[in-house]
């Protein structure tokens, strides 16, 4: 009997090891997963945080109108976005319209034509300081000035548009400055004013000057 219970307890000392690296792996394993789940597709994360938006900026002109109109808008960091850079510290061009140049989509096997010309560029960080605000006529089918409506919208804490115009572009070549955004040291409180001011490279002195 003593040596029968003395093979049970050599056998269970021999198994319990074994048993405690197995749920010592297992244990590794679970926590190996919980890591995996925090830092699944970081990319995708991260890009969803900076889609956030805190204003809106919109340049619209006429329907199926074949000009083209550029937004181009200065940070307070010096930084200019445009379609020559789309991305620009915290400024992106989320759209760059050509007229009906790039608005021709494939439907059912179908060409379909988008109307609607607009230029949108978002600011998704409210940093303190001054935003200028550009309009550029790029380049022109019609040869007749162009009606331009700027909008900028603030997204956050809640949806308010808290500026907007109706800008004339005389011709190929007119660089207009809409306004200057300035965003308070609060981050809420803005001011506006529309003191000229050149963003382009493109006015060299074969290029009309032209007023504001």
């Amino acid at each position: 009997m003593g040596s029968l219970y003395l093979k049970r307890s050599r056998r269970i000392s021999q198994v319990d090891p074994f048993i405690d690296l197995l749920f010592n792996c297992l244990l590794g394993f679970v926590f190996l997963f919980l890591v995996a789940l925090l830092y699944i597709n970081p990319e995708s994360r991260q890009a969803n945080i900076e889609k956030k938006a805190e204003y809106i900026i919109s340049a619209t002109w006429p329907e199926l109108l074949k000009d083209d109109i550029d937004l181009w808008v200065k940070g307070p960091d010096g930084q200019i976005v445009s379609y020559l850079k789309r991305d620009a510290g915290w400024l992106h061009l989320d759209r760059d319209d050509r007229g009906v140049v790039n608005d021709t989509i494939l439907i059912n096997g179908e060409e379909k034509i988008d109307p609607i010309n607009q230029e949108i560029v978002t600011i998704r960080k409210k940093h303190v300081g001054e935003y200028i605000v550009n309009l550029y006529f790029y380049d022109s089918e019609t040869k007749d000035p162009v009606a331009v409506d700027v909008r900028i919208d603030r997204v956050n804490p809640r949806f308010e548009r808290i500026f907007e115009k109706n800008v004339l572009l005389r011709g190929v070549d007119h660089e207009h400055t809409v306004v200057r955004l300035n965003v308070g040291a609060d981050g809420q409180s803005e001011t506006f004013d529309d003191l000229p001011a050149i963003l382009t490279p493109y006015q060299l002195d074969h290029i009309p000057q032209w007023p504001n």
